[in-house]
C-alpha cells in the first residue's frame, strides 16, 4: 500500500524520479510495507527496517539495511562505505538499468524480507562493532561532501563519531547530533579535537576556549 507521505516525497522529486518511481513500483509488489523515515522512503517488515530507496547527485540507489546477509550471485551490491559492514546499496542512472536486472531485483528483495523474517543477524568482531548509522547514511546521500571528509578521518576519529551518533536512542537525536558535527567533519577534525587553536594538548580540546571567555 502507498504511504502518503512518501507520495508527497515522490512528488518534490526533482531528480531521479523515472527510477525511484520503478523501484518503488517492484517494492510494493513484494511483501514488504511502505514507510518514510529519515525523509526518504524505507520498506519494513514488523517494524524492521530492510530496504530504503536514496538519491545521489550522481546515481539513485536501493539500499538494503542487512546487505552483507545477501548471497549477490550477480555481485550488484557495493558498500555503503568502507566501514559498512552491513548496508549496501545497488546505483542506477537509467530506468533501463533497473529494467535489466529487474527479475534478480525482486529475488534480493525478497532474500532480505526472508532473512529478516528467519531473524539473521550480520555478525561483527570488536573492530567492526561501528556500524553505520541509518542517518548518517542518508545524509551522505544528500551530501557527498560530507561523505569524503568523513571517510578521509582518521579511523580513531570516524569511530568517535559513530559512537557518539549511534549511541543515541531516538532517530531525532541522531540527526540533530550529525547536523551539530557536520562542519567540524567538513573541517577535517574529530569530536575532541580543539578548533579555536587555544588548546595546549594539541589537536585534542583542554577547554582552553572556554577559560579564554572568563
Amino acid at each position: 500500500m502507498m504511504n502518503p507521505e512518501v507520495n508527497v516525497y515522490f512528488d518534490q522529486l526533482k531528480q531521479w524520479k523515472p527510477e525511484l518511481t520503478v523501484l518503488r513500483k517492484l517494492l510494493l509488489e513484494s511483501e514488504l510495507k511502505e514507510e518514510f523515515k529519515w525523509s526518504t522512503p524505507c520498506y519494513t517488515d514488523q517494524g524492521k527496517n530492510i530496504v530504503l530507496l536514496g538519491t545521489t547527485k550522481a546515481y539513485c540507489t536501493l539500499s538494503f539495511v542487512k546487505g552483507a546477509l545477501l548471497t549477490d550471485p550477480e555481485n550488484l551490491l557495493q558498500k555503503a562505505g568502507p566501514n559498512s559492514r552491513s548496508v549496501t546499496y545497488i546505483p542506477f542512472q537509467s530506468v533501463e538499468e533497473i529494467y535489466k536486472i529487474e527479475v534478480s531485483l525482486k529475488k534480493y528483495i525478497q532474500e532480505a524480507f526472508t532473512n529478516e523474517r528467519k531473524g539473521l543477524k550480520v555478525a561483527h568482531s570488536k573492530e567492526e562493532q561501528w556500524e553505520i548509522p541509518l542517518e548518517l547514511l542518508e545524509k551522505f546521500n544528500s551530501h557527498p561532501e560530507l561523505k569524503t571528509a568523513f571517510f578521509e578521518l582518521t579511523k580513531g576519529r570516524q569511530r568517535g563519531y559513530l559512537l557518539h551518533f549511534s549511541s543515541a536512542k531516538q532517530s531525532q537525536t541522531r540527526k540533530a547530533r550529525i547536523n551539530k558535527y557536520e562542519k567540524r567533519i567538513l573541517d577535517g577534525k574529530g569530536r575532541l579535537d580543539c578548533i579555536c587553536g587555544l588548546s595546549k594538548r594539541m589537536p585534542n580540546c583542554d577547554g582552553s576556549h572556554r577559560k579564554n571567555q572568563i
